[in-house]
């Protein structure tokens, strides 16, 4: 019997109370947005399914309508458990107004979580969250008061510390896949992620539910390649057709980012010189050969693009959360795929191996930094920009550098002749006697003897035993004014300080290669 469906027939399949385990990463990439949309439409028509279960690992959508915001329906989803949750304001909102249980808990621990739901094993025990929010002892991951339940618990286990996350059923897996056929086998070929697809299947089919999987192409049954069939048919009930689908959202299909072809690093157009290539140069000068690094979202992605400028891209392998070793990682909405990578692994394996302290290196972002050098990047007031894969990483790489601005909202700089010149001020400060969520904690680092830099366009610090120390600032800025005064707490100022390397401010190349 072929398992080819409508989206329609699809998602009838799905009925009230269901636990939902999604697939997709920010700029449409394995995103099955067709299935959502079918599910929306499915709701908004008949109002059910009702009271569902989201779980998902990285962030899915559009910032706007898309992705997850096509759950964001009163009635239709009970609860969330997700990643990252930037993108979709509209579920924000409905955690923020209570309306949802909501919550956060690290990329890794939930990819990694559904090998846990297919062994039917009782949890993930990992140190991962200690002494951040996901910690129980600090709110278990729990984003407003209507989430009551406690899926994070703190255990001892050989005379240390451990977080066990429970086990939870998934009985819907909404997936993608390059190709399929009636029997439900399933390729990736043209995708740029594997991300948790195989693992989602194997969790929803223990899990005596149903996995539907979207589709670009339909091929006949025995011809697939065996070595490119990722998901067996036996994992999969029902597949799903789309020929519009893209590979992400900003093409139809770039073989560059499957590795079918290689471009050529300075097909990379440079960055303009501006305080966001001030940051990622500096941190780039952290690099050494031989590196294994992990770069993050945002302000991190700029690293990449320096070291190709520079052309000591090869000196490091980059790689990125979601399985991608090797490459320069994309930026942007796209930021989760490379050009040229040289492996894909699924997201489960890389979080095995950055768990496990493979990483020499991460570069990640810095939206709030306190006197006991902790770092939140998951709330800022009703703003739930989520985890994502920042504390799976941050607590197990070697050295950590985080990159950001000093302030925010409303900063203009210029950079000219040598020197960083401050022409308007951001409105919010980012460096705080206290963040509003620990994504990164400063003591749990100092425990496990971590390495850290906090890298900004004006100012190096680096964390030590006596506090955050002042180690480098910007040509052309003042100390007290530019610095001090739009901080909330004094850093350890060095006889020796610094000024920060000239060349950073320069236009052309710096000369990292020499």
């Amino acid at each position: 019997m072929s398992k080819f469906m409508t989206a329609e027939e699809a998602v009838k399949m799905i009925q009230d109370g269901e636990s939902l385990a999604l697939l997709g990463n920010g700029g449409g990439i394995m995103e099955p947005n067709f299935l959502f949309e079918a599910l929306e439409k499915r709701f908004l028509s008949e109002g059910h399914p009702r009271d569902l279960t989201i779980t998902h690992s990285a962030g899915i959508g559009d910032k706007a309508d898309g992705g997850l915001s096509r759950f964001a329906h009163e009635g239709m989803t009970k609860r969330v458990i997700g990643g990252h949750w930037g993108w979709s304001p509209r579920l924000q909102q409905m955690s923020n107004e209570g309306k949802i249980e909501a919550y956060n808990l690290p990329q890794g621990i939930i990819a990694m979580q559904y090998r846990e739901i297919a062994a039917h094993r009782p949890g993930l025990i990992t140190q991962t969250g200690l002494k951040t929010f996901v910690d129980p002892r600090v709110s278990g991951g729990k984003l407003n008061d209507a989430t009551k339940e406690d899926i994070v618990e703190l255990m001892e286990l050989n005379g240390k510390e451990w977080l066990h996350y429970k086990t939870y059923p998934v009985t819907i897996g909404l997936i993608r896949g390059t190709m399929g056929d009636a029997e439900g086998n399933i390729s990736l070929q043209q995708e740029p992620a594997y991300l948790e697809a195989l693992q989602i299947a194997q969790a929803v089919h223990n899990c005596g539910g149903k996995v539907i999987c979207q589709v670009k192409y339909a091929a006949k049954s025995g011809t697939m390649d065996p070595r490119l069939v990722r998901i067996p048919g036996i994992l999969v009930d029902a597949v799903v057709v789309c020929p519009a689908q893209v590979q992400t959202i900003e093409s139809e299909y770039d073989p560059a980012l499957v590795g079918e072809m290689k471009i050529p690093e300075d097909a990379i157009a440079p960055m303009k010189l501006d305080q966001r290539k001030v940051i990622a140069r500096r941190a780039a000068m952290e690099i050494r050969k031989g590196m294994i690094m992990n770069l993050g979202f945002g302000m991190p992605d700029g690293v990449a693009k320096v070291a190709a400028e520079e052309g000591i891209a090869d000196w490091a392998k980059m790689t990125i959360e979601q399985g991608i070793i090797g490459g320069i990682p994309a930026s942007g909405a796209i930021f989760g795929v490379a050009y040229n990578p040289e492996s894909m692994l699924d997201g489960p394996s890389q979080f095995d191996f950055y768990n496990g302290g493979g990483l020499d290196m991460t570069c990640l972002g810095l939206a709030q930094l306190d006197r006991h050098g902790n770092v939140n990047v998951s709330k800022f007031g009703p703003t739930i920009a989520g985890a994502g894969g920042f504390i799976d990483i941050s607590q197990t790489a070697k050295k950590c550098v985080f990159c950001g601005t000093f302030t925010t909202g409303g900063l203009k700089t210029e950079v000219k002749d040598g020197q960083l010149h401050i022409l308007q001020e951001g409105r919010a400060r980012k460096f705080l006697q206290e963040v509003e969520h620990v994504t990164f904690s400063g003591d749990y680092a100092r425990e496990s003897g971590q390495s850290v830099l906090y890298v900004t366009e004006r100012a190096v610090f680096e964390m030590t035993e006596e506090g955050l120390v002042l180690k480098e600032i910007a040509p052309g800025v003042d100390l007290q004014k530019d610095i001090l005064d739009q901080m909330d707490f004094a850093p350890v100022i060095p006889g020796d300080l610094k000024l920060m390397d000239e060349r950073i401010f320069r236009d052309g190349l710096m000369g990292l290669k020499d």
